[in-house]
């Protein structure tokens, strides 16, 4: 996934799928492995209101059905967590520590960092930081009333003050992914959009299709 010290090598597609049971309307393996069969190849588990231990068999119950796809598992939130299940790595959150975080899961680990303004961009060292979440790219019923919206022109600050990949998230849809990579996103993050979806794979499919038509 990484060379550290060198280029940064992203999951591919660049499509992030971020989990919430709560918005699911089937069940989480389900959706995951829906999203699997349509072509995405790099998830996050965000289930921060369960405990440690809840998180923990969350992530061994996931990890199978990522690994028979050859798809890349990230947990949303503890390294230590993602350690013991033996993750691929872990999404911090804006005030996390990757340098903690990089010393636990090691130089192999995929390690990502979410930021809302540039000046947090600016921090992030690529030594240690593989890639960035910037948002709130637009409205986003996931997290209502979590920031003003950026829009292409506030993802594309996030993009130029970080020296790391950034994926654009918030809103995201098939019809506005043309807008997020023209202005240098290195891909998309989603999951309202899929975890909402009565037909995952066809969401997955459109952004990936879209993805694909933005990255010729």
């Amino acid at each position: 996934m990484t060379e550290r010290g060198g280029a940064v090598r992203l999951p591919s597609p660049p499509l992030l799928l971020i989990t919430d049971r709560r918005q699911a309307v089937r069940p989480l393996d389900a959706v995951v492995d829906a999203a699997l069969a349509a072509g995405a190849r790099w998830i996050s588990i965000r289930e921060k209101d369960l405990s440690k231990s809840e998180q923990l068999s969350a992530a061994k119950r996931l990890l199978p059905v990522a690994r028979r796809r050859g798809a890349v598992l990230l947990l949303h939130g503890d390294a230590e967590i993602a350690a013991v299940a033996g993750l691929d790595g872990v999404h911090l959150g804006a005030g996390g520590d990757p340098v903690a975080a990089r010393r636990r899961l090691g130089e192999g680990a995929l390690i990502g960092q979410s930021i809302h303004a540039p000046i947090e961009a600016m921090r992030l060292d690529p030594a240690v930081v593989d890639y960035a979440i910037a948002g709130p790219a637009f409205p986003t019923v996931s997290k209502p009333g979590y920031g003003p919206a950026l829009g292409p022109a506030g993802i594309a600050a996030m993009v130029e003050s970080a020296a790391v990949p950034v994926l654009a998230i918030g809103g995201v849809t098939a019809a506005r992914v043309p807008a997020l990579m023209a202005v240098g996103a290195a891909g998309v993050a989603v999951m309202g959009e899929v975890m909402r979806a009565a037909d995952p794979a066809a969401v997955v499919g459109g952004l990936l299709a879209a993805l694909a038509v933005a990255r010729r």
